[in-house]
């Protein structure tokens, strides 16, 4: 596997490939890897013919009271796991190249972040879709990976590769659970053992919302929510953010429940904020 640390190297070895015709798997991530990332990682295995991973933890999408300092960072073991999976290329940046003395530009797509983390976490998306803009710019991916987990994150980069004709298809993969259900984290280091068990409640709490939807038991999104939040309230450490049934395309609230629909929560957990969602199809 080839480390590449320059942008200008990276984008010689773009070059290269596109002139051989060969496609570019890209899976953008901020390292801390997991079975989740790695499942991206044999999806851009399996559909093309070079796989790039990019690791960066990105100071722009962190707010000020965030967790930027303590993201876990473990690049040798994270080597050793993309090595392991056959990807070609780990590109690893420093945020002085990303971002050099002197850089004002952001890349912003409002429409789709008024809901959801949008109001938590302010400048949070707008933070992603500049760093995930400047990378597609510097890789120049045929197919670019992400995992649904993130599912407002995927709407705001699909929002913003269509605006700006960026010549690139997303693919969505579905999230990947641990065995009790618990969506695959990277900030789940941070969960004491306790904690952890508490965690599981916010998949438990959605997946009842999908049960009472199927079975069209609860159609209107204030009682679902109501009825939810009865279960995220038994978590003696937890405090909920938000708890959601949205239109899975504007993220934008349902007045009542239909298909398709998305079902989102972020709750913390002591110190650690989770999210996670199910999607209606």
């Amino acid at each position: 596997m080839k480390i590449i640390r320059s942008i200008q190297d990276m984008q010689s070895y773009t070059m290269r490939l596109q002139m051989q015709g060969q496609s570019i798997g890209f899976v953008p991530t901020m390292g801390a890897l997991h079975e989740g990332h790695r499942s991206l990682v044999r999806r851009a295995r399996d559909e093309n013919d070079i796989v790039v991973v990019s690791i960066f933890v990105n100071p722009l999408q962190f707010g000020p009271k965030e967790d930027y300092k303590r993201y876990p960072r473990r690049f040798a073991q994270d080597e050793a796991l993309l090595v392991k999976d056959h990807v070609d290329v780990l590109f690893a940046p420093g945020a002085d190249a990303i971002y050099p003395q002197g850089y004002t530009t952001v890349v912003d797509v409002p429409a789709l972040t008024r809901t959801l983390c949008g109001p938590f976490r302010r400048g949070h998306f707008q933070g992603v879709a500049t760093v995930v803009a400047k990378l597609f710019e510097i890789v120049q991916p045929t197919r670019a990976y992400f995992g649904e987990k993130d599912y407002q994150q995927i709407r705001v980069i699909a929002r913003m590769i269509d605006d700006l004709a960026m010549p690139v298809r997303l693919v969505a993969c579905s999230t990947v659970r641990e065995k009790d259900g618990l969506a695959c984290s990277s900030r789940n280091r941070y969960l004491s053992r306790k904690e952890r068990e508490e965690a599981i409640k916010l998949y438990q709490a959605l997946y009842l919302g999908r049960e009472l939807i199927d079975q069209k038991i609860m159609l209107n999104p204030q009682k679902l929510v109501r009825r939810l939040m009865d279960v995220l309230k038994t978590i003696p450490h937890g405090r909920v953010d938000y708890l959601s049934v949205v239109d899975p395309v504007t993220l934008e609230p349902m007045k009542r429940i239909h298909r398709p629909a998305l079902l989102a929560g972020a709750i913390w957990i002591g110190k650690t904020r989770l999210i996670d969602n199910v999607i209606i199809p």
